[in-house]
């Protein structure tokens, strides 16, 4: 399996293109403004069909190049009910960030839950719901590959901020020991935004929670 880093939108909100060309198969982790046109090429250049788009939650730097990659490809969309408001009616997201930004709401064709697995790529993925910084935000974990995909729980050297609406820092707190240490130390977190990291790393040296 192959992982393309794209950052994308107007923050930089990282994009993972996950690619197995043996089975000619793609499924994209988030979906920030324009990111289209960062994965149409390497679909097309690794002769693999975006089959599934994973929505890690629903805040709008994270989805707000979501239908656009549906329609231009028909993929299926997984997410968490808890951010099903911010997903179908993401115009509510305007309210906290002041200014009219034009989102589109997403169809999301399955929900997913804490600790449900599934097949995805000739992998197993297991899901972790991971609240505190948004209420759905969920980690994608492949225990095979020794990777997890984590939204904006936590960052090299950071987490999530808690301050937003739906936020809560004790929650977020109890999720990355619960949800995140809880993995192998070996484990690499691909985060929502900056370099990738690992469980160990962050449960030595993360300045807000330690392991």
């Amino acid at each position: 399996m192959n992982v393309h880093i794209l950052p994308a939108g107007p923050i930089q909100t990282n994009a993972y293109l996950l690619t197995a060309p043996e089975r000619g198969e793609a499924v994209l982790i988030d979906a920030p403004d324009d990111v289209w046109a960062d994965v149409e090429p390497i679909l097309k250049r690794e002769k693999c069909r975006l089959a599934e788009l994973w929505l890690t939650h629903g805040h709008w730097d994270h989805t707000q190049g979501g239908a656009a990659v549906v329609r231009a490809t028909g993929a299926k969309v997984r997410a968490h009910a808890d951010d099903r408001v911010l997903i179908e009616t993401p115009e509510i997201m305007e309210r906290f960030m002041g200014e009219k930004m034009n989102l589109e709401s997403v169809h999301v064709d399955h929900w997913v839950t804490q600790g449900e697995t599934f097949d995805a790529l000739g992998q197993r993925v297991e899901v972790r719901h991971v609240p505190g910084h948004c209420p759905g935000n969920v980690l994608f974990y492949f225990a095979a590959l020794g990777s997890a995909y984590v939204g904006d729980a936590l960052f090299n050297g950071s987490v999530g901020r808690a301050d937003l609406p739906g936020g809560d820092f004790a929650l977020l707190e109890r999720s990355i020991r619960g949800q995140i240490y809880s993995m192998p130390e070996n484990t690499v977190v691909f985060s929502g935004h900056g370099p990738k990291t690992t469980v160990a790393h962050e449960r030595a040296t993360n300045p807000y929670v330690r392991g």
